[in-house]
């Protein structure tokens, strides 16, 4: 599992892309990469096409990003997914939160 991200010029905007398993032990790697973007109203672009694998714990990570980002007020796009990990964010009605596309 490794996480990285790209900030944009501006800072305006980053980019976190997961590969691997997106799990508990993300945790705190992938919590360091959505913390280092201090602008208000940044938008965040997740980008899962290196996912092999996410659990409910992933799940409350991206509403820990949420929450941080401003919660109904959050620009946070989920792209790039696997079927089977977009059809976990569907079940559990991640696309009433998020914008995944």
């Amino acid at each position: 599992m490794s996480i990285t991200s790209r900030i944009s010029e501006d800072g305006r905007e980053i980019t976190i892309y997961i590969k691997g398993r997106f799990d508990f032990n993300s945790h705190e790697e992938f919590r360091q990469h959505y913390e280092s973007i201090k602008h208000p109203g940044a938008k965040y672009i997740i980008d899962m096409s290196g996912a092999e694998y996410m659990d409910s714990s992933a799940l409350g990570m991206l509403l820990l990003l949420r929450e941080q980002a401003g919660n109904d007020n959050a620009n946070i796009d989920i792209v790039q997914c696997r079927p089977e990990i977009r059809q976990i964010l569907e079940i559990a009605h991640f696309n009433q939160l998020f914008r995944i596309h």
